[in-house]
Formats: C-alpha cells, sequence, structure tokens
C-alpha cells in the first residue's frame, strides 16, 4: 500500500531527481517557463512554490536555504530582485501547468509550466479587482450621490430654523 507517499519518484533516483528539479527551477526562473512532461512539471511545481514563497522575504537566511535547494547564484538573484517583487502580494499559486498535449517521438504527455505574473498574453486584458462594499455602506454613499445642492440647503435650513 501507498498510504502517505506524495513525491512522484520519476524513475529516478534521489539524487539524480534533486538534481533534475533543482535544474528545471533554475530553468523556469531564468526562463519564467519551460516545456516538460506533465509528470515533471507537477514535480516542479512542489519543487519550487515553496522557493518562491521564501523569496518573498529577502533576508540571508532565505537566501541559503534557497541556494542549498537551487545551487545556482544567477539563479537566486533573479528570483529574490525580479521574481519576489512581481509575486509579493500574491498568497500562492506562482506556477501555472498549460498540458500541451504529446510528444512525436514517444506519445509523452507534454506541458508547458510557467510563472504566472510573467505571462503577458493572460495579463493584459484582467481588469483590477474592485474592493467590495457592504451593503450598509453603500445606502449612505447613494444617498449622498443623489443629493442636489437644493436639497442640501433646504436640509441646512432646516436646522437652522429650529
Amino acid at each position: 500500500m501507498r498510504h502517505g507517499k506524495k513525491i512522484n519518484h520519476l524513475g529516478r533516483q534521489t539524487a539524480h531527481r534533486k538534481a533534475m528539479l533543482a535544474n528545471m527551477a533554475c530553468s523556469l526562473i531564468e526562463h519564467k517557463r519551460i516545456n516538460t512532461t506533465v509528470a515533471k512539471a507537477k514535480a516542479l511545481k512542489q519543487f519550487v512554490e515553496p522557493l518562491v514563497t521564501k523569496s518573498k522575504e529577502d533576508t540571508t537566511h532565505n537566501r541559503r536555504i534557497v541556494f542549498s535547494k537551487l545551487r545556482d547564484k544567477n539563479a537566486i538573484t533573479e528570483l529574490f530582485r525580479e521574481v519576489a517583487p512581481k509575486v509579493g502580494d500574491r498568497p500562492g499559486g506562482y506556477t501555472r501547468i498549460i498540458k500541451l498535449g504529446n510528444r512525436l517521438g514517444d506519445n509523452a504527455d507534454m506541458a508547458m509550466i510557467e510563472l504566472v505574473d510573467f505571462n503577458e498574453i493572460y495579463n493584459v486584458n484582467k481588469p483590477e479587482k474592485k474592493k467590495s462594499t457592504r451593503r450598509a455602506g453603500r445606502g449612505k454613499k447613494a444617498e449622498t450621490a443623489q443629493s442636489t445642492p437644493e436639497a442640501t440647503e433646504k436640509k441646512s435650513n432646516e436646522g437652522k430654523e429650529e
């Protein structure tokens, strides 16, 4: 039984798998999107998302933790300088996996994995979310917006007469 065994071994020994995921993560950070198989993309998503979360707070400790996983100074510099400021307000979900179909040679399921905030095609026409207001607050705003200068004068005159 495989209870609690969540990691996909990808048919590789531990050291090979860790090195492969580190190399793929460095490529993803450098190029912002890469093409790979669906299984590797899902494994890479689990590997790289905690590293992006660590990069949101630029401390020496976080840099050392990320360096122990990636082993590439250029990728870490890129991650902390360019990627982290763009994803600073996002609470998670930094990557997107888009399935591309099957590879011609061996019919493997292919996918493109990309950093979400660096795709200009999806982010151009996206309207900014409006902050929702409470129903009670909306009535007061509508009342003041509909009031005309004449109605305002009548209200002020009523207060003076009393």
